[in-house]
């Protein structure tokens, strides 16, 4: 009998949970534990994860617990919805955490579970659809991460010559696998870029998928020996790298809100009330969606990457992009973030802010008709780094009450850590601080 016709081992079974939550940073903490343990629902973690930045300084931040002896928290979860992961033998939970017996202020999850809810008491179900974008390095011969040799690689490149090694292949295959739906996979505009769509989902689904996917397709590239990194800026002479969300609402009969929007010429009442919160809160979104000082460096004017406080219909120049499609497709792109930003926080402060621009009835600018690059019709734009960003979220007293004032609080004082920790790098630095965590 040769090799190949050999019987292949059986599967092994399922012999441990991965628990798994995304913090401030949007980083995935947590745990292995046999499936016995998992059985019970729950596990307790030390909340000084809340505590301290990438690079592990710890900081007093409010919640913390930095000052309190650093205690546990606790991960709460269902053990009859693991999911299943990308590692052999083991299965996901995913869960919110609790302090002190009650929900934990500073869970991101949490957050977006309460911006949900404060929609559908409305009757509308939030809808999204995540695209990400991001870079694959490899080593050179000095062992240097570098760009992964696409030399082939163009625009909408789809093939062995954007993708030499296959990566794509495994990041599919994998993503299939543990039940994470892609929607399209593509090269992007500067190579080695590439653009990951997932299918839309209800809003809370469509954020775990966010999450576990980024962290699938990192580590199954990083066993290859590949990175792939979804830093906004990582090269200089080359595009950023965004997120953007595709916000819809399903209505009590299954219906799309926004189904007739563009068709009919009229915008509804939800639709112009979501841009118009979209637009007012801007400044202080950028703090959440775009949260690395590298963040800065791809919100650009004339970048395509959500600069300007505007909008317009299917226009690629602008924030808020309403899509030309209608029906079940009919939806708003908003186009800021970077994949730097937890997409529970992301989400959550997306919902909130399109929520209060229906609620308290802020007045929706012109839509943006000029070419968006190099004339705009408005002169309101992002902060032009992290810590105006953050100076701006931190006096937008009514979006930060609305997400959650104790998350806004803790991430505003981790966050001016480490700006003054980047900024006590050498520029050639910058990059090194975040690539191997985004």
């Amino acid at each position: 009998m040769s090799h190949s016709e050999a019987p292949q081992a059986p599967e092994r079974g399922i012999t441990r949970c991965r628990i798994l939550f995304a913090d401030q940073l949007n980083l995935a903490r947590g745990k292995y534990v046999p499936m016995s343990e998992a059985q019970k629902g729950h596990a307790r973690m030390c909340v000084g994860t809340f505590a301290v930045t990438y690079d592990k300084a710890l900081v007093a931040a409010p919640g913390g617990g930095m000052l309190d002896g650093l205690p546990d928290m606790e991960v709460r979860f269902d053990p009859a919805a693991l999911r299943p992961s990308w590692e052999s033998g083991t299965q996901i939970a995913l869960g919110e955490l609790h302090f002190k017996g009650e929900p934990f202020a500073l869970c991101g999850r949490t957050a977006l579970a309460r911006a949900i809810a404060a929609w559908r008491a409305r009757g509308l179900d939030p809808m999204i659809g995540v695209e990400l974008e991001a870079y694959v390095f490899q080593r050179d011969a000095q062992g240097d991460w570098v760009p992964y040799q696409t030399p082939g690689a163009f625009v909408y490149g789809t093939g062995p010559f954007t993708d030499p090694a296959g990566l794509i292949d495994d990041i599919w295959a994998t993503a299939q696998a543990c039940g994470i739906p892609i929607e399209s996979i593509n090269a992007e505009y500067d190579a080695p870029q590439f653009e990951l769509t997932l299918r839309y989902a209800d809003a809370m689904k469509a954020a775990d998928d966010a999450f576990l996917f980024r962290q699938m397709a990192r580590e199954i590239l990083y066993k290859r020996g590949y990175l792939l990194s979804f830093l906004p800026k990582p090269f200089a002479d080359k595009s950023g790298s965004g997120l953007h969300f595709n916000l819809s609402f399903t209505q009590a009969d299954g219906s799309n809100v926004f189904a007739d929007d563009i068709a009919s010429g009229r915008l509804s009442e939800v639709m112009k009330g979501s841009i118009a919160g979209l637009i007012h809160h801007h400044e202080a979104l950028a703090a959440i969606m775009a949260p690395t000082t590298n963040s800065y460096a791809r919100l650009q004017p004339a970048s395509l990457s959500g600069y300007w406080a505007n909008w317009g219909i299917d226009h690629r120049s602008v924030t808020v992009r309403v899509s030309a499609e209608t029906g079940s497709a009919a939806r708003i792109e908003h186009r800021l973030a970077d994949c730097a930003a937890s997409p529970y926080f992301a989400i959550a402060a997306l919902l909130q802010a399109a929520l209060l621009g229906l609620e308290q009835g802020y007045p929706l600018p012109d839509p943006e008709t000029n070419d968006g690059l190099e004339t705009i019709n408005t002169d309101r734009h992002t902060p032009h780094d992290l810590g105006s960003a953050l100076d701006a979220l931190e006096v937008d007293t009514v979006l930060s009450a609305a997400i959650g004032a104790d998350l806004i609080a803790n991430y505003i004082s981790i966050k001016r850590e480490e700006v003054r920790i980047v900024s006590e790098l050498p520029t050639d630095a910058h990059r090194a601080y975040y690539l191997h965590y985004i």
